[in-house]
């Protein structure tokens, strides 16, 4: 982004549908200057449901059918907010987030797509499964696949819906259930009316033919009354016994637009043919949670494909003043449907066709859909002058982009020199502990811990971001044993209208107000500034009862516990790069969302203490050594890693504050461990909000752990120290 325009626009899309991600891809490819983007979805990834049925059938694995949002929304330059929209407020222009607030919009896209849910059957909630949305049924099929292999279920599944959608489903499961067991599969379709309705007739042959041959049992004109752990039971009282009871029947609405007083066609929003909301300019839908009242049709994920164009065009014309298009849907298409093996027919016009090939046309089509965003472009990096100093070019090569959050922190070698060199004043009310972070205060006897830490923006999300910031700010309070008493906020924007500085602010403040209040902490007061991107900062104070725990004070014979795994340092430099998976990004992020207060309540009889950020493990781990005059002992397969880290490390990612960490480190390092190894090389992975690393007397080390697996938090051991001089032994 040009840090030279300013930000004027927000532009929120609700949901991950299809037409969404490929307007999200385009947009890209070609953005519009001052436009922010946010996206808000439930998920980190967006299922495409046209490779369900192969992906039930055994013909796919799971992640073939993700679009991965966090990926999409970097390469977009969108923050992705990871949340549930529950509520919208056409007068205030805001999206009510479940668990989150409010997030502001000028212009609103919607494409949510449709559930499958029966929450009017009784006992479908607790015992059932819908078939969209896909995530949560793709998760149950993989169990019960898992139990009837084992033997721990019967291959018996109930499909409520006798549509094209529940047919297909229930070739696919019939088909990969008896791949897995011996025992014949008993898959019953259920339809309240006459079965395959809206089909042609050779379509409805070939499925009818495809379900006899199988073994699958059409049940028309019945529908169940209740769904039980047994199964389905039926209004005259009979029982259809399954361990698995899917819902297909029918395209329904999400129930919170019903909620909302946007104008609904049988829960589904009504749009005109520029997708806008009939009654509102400033909020378009697509996809099938739209109603198209110019041409209405069929809900079917094609449209929303085809949408897609029309509603990049449009959002960029109500953002600039320009000409609308007209979306004109095609009256017919072609449906390739799945027959559980890899087979399919081909329905169009009325007219149904098995032909060979047809499988493979099928998955040509699903796959080259989903390669745009397998493959999303590389965006070129602008060259460097002909003539630049020496050393900018090496320094380039080695450092193409600068990490955010502690990945882009000073290396420890530059910083501990200049601090050795400062000017010492003799003030009596000024505690010095060597090594620390925090500086200690005597207040007539009181003893307060003054620290302040900043980050530079690595999300686009500043809600999140404010979180991560505070909770990492107030991590050196914690490890010296205070209680968080009071911040200040510091806070740099990158260049916007004063309307997005105050909703932005507006979300900082929440976030930020939440975890100092959750810890007891007030904010008091703070400066902001405008700049080239987002920095959040806080200076934190906090209260010691006792002595402070600084990181002198090891003992030899102490325990080493660490509260977090590591490796938010190479996720963060892989997400900024488009190549870590959404899923590992969402996890590091709530470990680095997560407040410290309960590990530094277990932890208070610590000899020696610190968090662990922007030096790494080794560094933190070397910085209590130096203080304590001990050596340590890490015992490497006993350092917890966060999902992801070490394939990305194994990969070659590192954060661009890697080398300067493993060259102060490595100096006094032995000669143990396998370099290059991803656990090894985690060792100088830069943390941004890391986990309490203490060393304690070995007692008090079995209760801390004890009263940290009660509060849910796996801490670890991972090392000793010794009574050698400073330094690190892998062990």
């Amino acid at each position: 982004m040009d840090s030279r325009i300013p930000l004027t626009r927000d532009v929120v899309f609700i949901g991950g549908g299809h037409a969404h991600a490929l307007v999200l891809r385009r947009w890209g490819m070609a953005p519009l200057p001052g436009a922010r983007l946010t996206l808000i979805d439930p998920n980190p990834r967006a299922p495409y449901t046209g490779m369900l049925p192969g992906y039930v059938a055994g013909h796919y694995p799971r992640e073939a059918l993700d679009i991965d949002l966090v990926r999409l929304a970097r390469f977009a330059g969108a923050r992705l907010v990871q949340g549930r929209a529950v509520g919208l407020d056409r007068v205030a222009q805001r999206v009510t987030v479940e668990g989150r607030g409010e997030i502001a919009y000028d212009l609103l896209s919607i494409d949510i797509g449709i559930t499958s849910d029966m929450a009017d059957l009784p006992g479908f909630s607790d015992h059932g499964i819908a078939a969209k949305p896909l995530g949560p049924f793709a998760a149950r099929w993989a169990g019960f696949v898992e139990d009837v292999a084992q033997g721990r279920t019967a291959p018996q599944i109930a499909v409520i819906g006798a549509g094209v959608a529940g047919v297909e489903l229930a070739l696919a499961m019939h088909h990969r259930l008896a791949q897995v067991t011996d025992r014949a599969p008993q898959v019953v379709v259920l339809d309240a009316a006459k079965g395959l309705q809206g089909t042609g007739s050779g379509t409805r042959r070939a499925l009818c033919r495809a379900m006899v041959k199988a073994g699958v049992e059409l049940r028309e004109d019945m529908s169940p009354s209740e769904v039980t752990a047994q199964g389905a039971v039926l209004a005259d009282g009979g029982l259809i016994e399954a361990g698995l009871v899917v819902g297909a029947a029918g395209a329904r609405p999400w129930g919170w637009l019903a909620r909302t007083d946007l104008p609904l066609q049988d829960g589904f929003i009504k749009v005109d043919e520029t997708l806008r909301v009939v009654d509102d300019s400033n909020i378009f839908a697509a996809g099938d949670c739209a109603h198209l009242t110019h041409a209405p049709r069929p809900k079917a994920g094609v449209y929303a494909v085809r949408a897609a164009p029309v509603l990049y065009d449009n959002l960029c014309a109500g953002l600039t003043g320009g000409a609308m298009r007209s979306y004109r849907p095609q009256r017919d298409f072609l449906k390739l449907v799945s027959l559980g093996g890899k087979q399919a027919v081909a329905d169009k016009g009325g007219i149904g066709l098995r032909l060979p090939g047809m499988w493979r046309w099928k998955d040509w089509i699903d796959r080259r859909f989903m390669e745009k965003f397998r493959s999303l472009p590389e965006m070129p990096v602008p060259d460097l002058p002909q003539k630049v100093a020496e050393g900018v070019r090496a320094e380039v090569s080695d450092h193409p982009v600068i990490c955010g959050g502690c990945g882009a922190k000073v290396g420890p070698g530059a910083l501990s020199d200049l601090l050795e060199s400062l000017p010492h004043v003799e003030r009596p009310d000024v505690i010095g502990l060597p090594g620390d972070d925090a500086g200690v205060l005597d207040l007539g006897g009181q003893r307060q811990v003054l620290s302040t830490d900043h980050l530079r923006g690595f999300i686009l999300d500043p809600w999140r971001m404010a979180r991560i910031a505070a909770n990492h700010a107030l991590g050196d309070v914690w490890a010296m044993g205070a209680e968080p008493q009071a911040a200040l906020v510091n806070i740099v924007l990158p260049r916007m209208s004063e309307r997005l500085q105050r909703r932005t602010l507006a979300e900082i403040m929440e976030a930020a107000g939440q975890v100092m209040a959750g810890a007891g902490a007030e904010i008091i007061g703070g400066h902001t500034t405008q700049g080239a991107e987002m920095t959040l900062g806080f200076t934190v104070t906090g209260l010691c009862e006792g002595a402070p725990i600084g990181v002198a004070g090891a003992r030899p014979g102490d325990v080493l516990i660490l509260t977090k795994p590591i490796g938010t340092g190479v996720i963060l430099a892989a997400e900024m790069a488009g190549r870590a998976d959404g899923e590992v990004v969402m996890g590091a992020l709530r470990v680095m969302d997560r407040s410290l207060a309960a590990e530094a309540r277990a932890l208070g009889r610590a000899h020696a203490m610190t968090d662990v950020t922007g030096f790494g493990l080794a560094g933190h781990v070397l910085a209590i050594c130096k203080a304590s005059g001990c050596g340590a002992e890490l015992v490497l397969a006993d350092v917890p890693l966060l999902d992801g880290a070490g394939a990305l490390l194994a990969d070659g990612r590192r954060s661009s504050l890697h080398a300067a960490n493993a060259a102060y480190a490595e100096a006094l390092m032995g000669m143990g461990g396998d370099r290059g190894a991803p656990e090894y090389e985690a060792l100088f992975d830069p943390q941004t909000a890391g986990g309490l690393l203490a060393a304690m007397a070995p007692e008090d080390a079995d209760a801390a752990l004890s009263a940290l697996r009660d509060e849910g938090i796996a801490a670890v051991r991972i090392g000793r120290v010794t009574d050698e001089p400073p330094g690190l032994t892998l062990v």
